[in-house]
């Protein structure tokens, strides 16, 4: 069967696609039953980041994890508060609206000046990858609700809770909630408390 010059241009198009998904954001499953788990793949850790430089226009690349103010770190958790219930919008990252990198890109810049990706994808190999039940608040937490990739990102509290922009809106959860935990991929540390 010969295949028209557009056909062939499509099919390469979708099998480059195809693997440059597989090669940005692998994910790769381990263990069985209740314990599963997702665990990303720690290939390409990202150790630095853009921010906004304190009255200037340019940004500057900044170590990752970012040393924070104590006051700052503060703020973010009383800033996360006064969100809970705000909206949620596909692609959103104001409060207008937010979906959950939204919502993570939004409050990281507000506090910290940094300059997030939108994607929970392309937050995920941002800084230090944090073991399972070793997060401290201000972490970002992964999950793979589609199971093929990582596609939902939360903020980490502290008490085994993190806060993040579902379908109902900004809420806080569980991550021992069996759903959470079944969903669960990875952990960041893209802030320390200086």
């Amino acid at each position: 069967m010969k295949l028209s010059k557009t056909s062939r241009l499509l099919t390469l198009t979708l099998i480059a696609l195809t693997l440059f998904g597989l090669s940005s954001c692998q994910i790769l499953r381990r263990g069985s039953g209740e314990n599963q788990g997702w665990k990303y793949s720690l290939k390409k850790r990202k150790t630095h980041i853009s921010c906004l430089a304190e009255g200037g226009s340019q940004p500057v690349i900044k170590t990752l994890p970012l040393k924070v103010s104590e006051r700052s770190f503060d703020r973010l958790i009383s800033s996360i508060d006064d969100l809970i219930g705000a909206s949620y919008r596909p692609g959103g990252s104001d409060p207008g609206g937010f979906d959950c990198s939204g919502f993570v890109q939004y409050l990281y810049k507000k506090q910290f000046r940094m300059l997030l990706p939108h994607t929970a994808g392309e937050q995920a190999p941002l800084g230090s990858a944090i073991p399972e039940n070793k997060q401290w608040p201000g972490d970002l937490v992964f999950f793979s609700i589609g199971g093929q990739r990582i596609d939902h990102v939360g903020i980490f509290i502290g008490k085994n809770r993190f806060a993040h922009a579902a379908n109902s809106g900004i809420r806080i959860d569980n991550m021992a909630d069996p759903y959470y935990r079944s969903h669960y991929a990875t952990s960041s540390r893209i802030i320390t408390v200086d």
